[in-house]
């Protein structure tokens, strides 16, 4: 199987069909003089002798040939070409390769252009430019005259148009080489923009993942140090706290790295992989992304974490797509981290409007400013996090200080008119 996946200069067929039926087709116009084909000119020469029509007919089989051997070996189909239409011009005895003899050639050329490399396409424009001269001087060598006496055109007559034509299929073959070319190079950017695409995005899921989860654990522990000695049982309901979010990261952080691996182990399993533990844990049912449904449960590990968060629904709770979905938690998550790292507050408000076509997201504090998410000593990626992914499905996205002072983050989601079930 070659390498170089077949040009087709037409949809319906492949370059060497295409060479074989114009060579076939001229070799049927030139040998029709010698039958007195009604209001088609007739030669005054005599027919070809039998012998020679088998020469036309082996040159007519190498012509074929070209329908197989053009993918494959280009410039051997292009000189079987050459060869096929030197011995069947020779044969009926013209002075002049046909010009549909000649676009086969010229199809075959194209193709080399197109598809090989520098030397090859050279070789083959060079050969292509030479079939004419190189007829004109065999026929000089076998003594054959170069134009005979009831015709006006010689083995040189046509040499200009031949080289207009092999220019024509010099540029077509190179113009596809080109598109080739630059079609490869958009599909190797788009591949390196999609990963830079998931890496972002797997960078965003380990952020708003863990930046929450050891902030509730920094909390707890917090508070489970400065009671240890005067309230054991609070102190150990905090310690149970730590551990509760800690294996919840966990389980959070092996669904993100399994489905990186998912891919490998896919492409593993095709070759014949393996079995055993890593199989079976690759292979195991991971949890359902998470969304606007687990909100609840967000607010009551915060709140036990000594931020207590309020959330108020509006409108009619329908499922939401998977995207809008998850980026909707997400925001929210990480909004709330805000609050309990940088706002120095007890409480907060989470809101939830969900409407017709978006879904509104709005989350106030009292707190200072910094709530925000940018530190006082560097920039953070929350704010960045979740504008990106604001972005990303088309929505609005705006985090300022409140006049009253505190911090509001509001984010609009637009949701698609046949949002299907998660």
């Amino acid at each position: 199987m070659s390498a170089t996946p077949p040009i087709s200069l037409l949809k319906h067929a492949p370059p060497g069909v295409w060479a074989a039926v114009a060579w076939c087709l001229g070799m049927v116009s030139g040998a029709r003089a010698y039958y007195g084909i009604p209001w088609l000119p007739t030669s005054t020469q005599e027919a070809p002798e039998p012998w020679e029509w088998l020469l036309v007919a082996v040159a007519a089989g190498m012509a074929l040939a070209v329908v197989r051997l053009l993918s494959r070996r280009p410039l051997a189909a292009l000189g079987l070409l050459v060869a096929a239409s030197y011995v069947a011009t020779l044969a009926i005895d013209a002075t002049n390769i046909g010009f549909a003899q000649y676009a086969a050639i010229d199809i075959a050329m194209g193709y080399v252009v197109a598809t090989r490399a520098r030397r090859a396409r050279v070789t083959a424009v060079v050969l292509a430019l030479c079939v004419l001269p190189g007829y004109a001087l065999l026929r000089q060598l076998l003594g054959l005259p170069l134009r005979l006496d009831h015709t006006i055109s010689s083995s040189w007559s046509d040499w200009q148009t031949v080289v207009l034509t092999a220019a024509v299929a010099w540029l077509v073959g190179n113009s596809v080489r080109q598109a080739r070319a630059y079609t490869e190079r958009l599909g190797a950017q788009a591949a390196a923009q999609a990963v830079t695409a998931e890496r972002l995005r797997i960078a965003r899921e380990m952020h708003d993942t863990v930046a929450h989860s050891i902030g509730i654990i920094a909390l707890q522990a917090g508070a489970a140090a400065r009671v240890v000695e005067t309230q054991p049982a609070g102190a150990r309901e905090a310690m149970v706290a730590v551990e509760t979010a800690g294996r919840e990261t966990l389980a959070g952080l092996r669904r993100m790295l399994g489905a990186l691996r998912e891919s490998d182990g896919d492409s593993g399993g095709a070759g014949g992989g393996g079995h055993g533990p890593d199989r079976a844990r690759a292979s195991a049912p991971r949890g359902p992304a998470e969304g606007l449904a687990d909100v609840e449960r967000l607010a009551a590990s915060t709140t036990a974490a000594g931020v207590r968060v309020d959330v108020v629904w509006r409108g009619e709770r329908r499922p939401l797509p998977t995207d809008v979905d998850l980026s909707a938690f997400r925001i929210i998550q990480e909004s709330v981290t805000n609050v309990v790292r940088h706002a120095g507050v007890t409480s907060c408000t989470v809101s939830v409007d969900q409407r017709d076509e978006e879904i509104i997201i709005e989350i106030e504090d009292a707190g200072r400013a910094r709530a925000a998410g940018v530190r006082p000593h560097g920039t953070g990626y929350g704010l960045l996090g979740m504008r990106e992914r604001v972005a990303l499905l088309h929505g609005e996205f705006s985090a300022a200080p409140r006049p009253e002072g505190g911090f509001r983050v509001v984010a609009r989601l637009p949701v698609p008119a046949a949002a299907g079930v998660r």
